[in-house]
C-alpha cells in the first residue's frame, strides 16, 4: 500500500468530513467513441446533486505500468483539477470495484505522487454533458507531457 502524505491525509479528510457543505459521491461517464468519452464528479450538496468537475476519458497506456487503462483527463476541460493537470486511472478489481489512482502537478515528479482511491459502482446515469472544453486542447501531448497542455 502505497499512501503518500501530503495528499492522501488532506485531500481524504477534506473530501469526508462531515462538517463540509459538499461531499463527493462519485463519477459518472458516456461513451463517445470506441475508445473515447466523458464525464464528470458528483458531489451532494444542500441535499441537492451537483455535477462539476469534467473530465475527458480515454482508453491508453498507464503511466505506472504501461497496461491498458481508462484514463480520466481533467486538463482538457477549464476546471481546477483541470489547471493542475489531474489525471486519474482506473482499473476493474472486479465486477463494480474499480481502483483508480490519481496523479495532479505541474512538475513530473509532482505527477509520479499516485494517489489511490476506491470506486464502487455504478450508482447513478450519466445526465448530461458539463464544463467548457479547453480549446486546441491535444490529449495524446497532454497524456505525455502534462505541462505542455494549452491554457487557451
Amino acid at each position: 500500500r502505497q499512501w503518500h502524505p501530503l495528499w492522501d491525509r488532506p485531500a481524504q479528510w477534506l473530501m469526508n468530513t462531515a462538517w463540509l457543505p459538499l461531499h463527493w459521491t462519485g463519477k459518472a461517464f458516456r461513451p463517445v467513441s470506441a475508445s473515447a468519452g466523458r464525464g464528470y464528479n458528483l458531489f451532494r450538496i444542500a441535499g441537492r446533486t451537483l455535477r462539476t468537475l469534467p473530465m475527458q476519458t480515454v482508453l491508453a497506456p498507464s503511466a505506472l505500468d504501461g497496461r491498458p487503462s481508462y484514463q480520466l483527463v481533467y486538463a482538457a476541460f477549464h476546471s481546477p483539477l483541470g489547471y493542475v493537470r489531474v489525471v486519474d486511472e482506473l482499473r476493474r478489481l472486479a465486477p463494480g470495484l474499480y481502483l483508480g489512482i490519481g496523479a495532479a502537478g505541474f512538475a513530473a515528479w509532482q505527477r509520479r505522487i499516485p494517489f489511490p482511491f476506491l470506486l464502487q459502482g455504478p450508482v447513478a446515469p450519466y445526465r448530461r454533458d458539463v464544463g467548457w472544453p479547453r480549446r486546441r486542447f491535444d490529449l495524446v501531448r497532454a497524456l505525455q507531457h502534462p505541462e505542455a497542455v494549452s491554457r487557451g
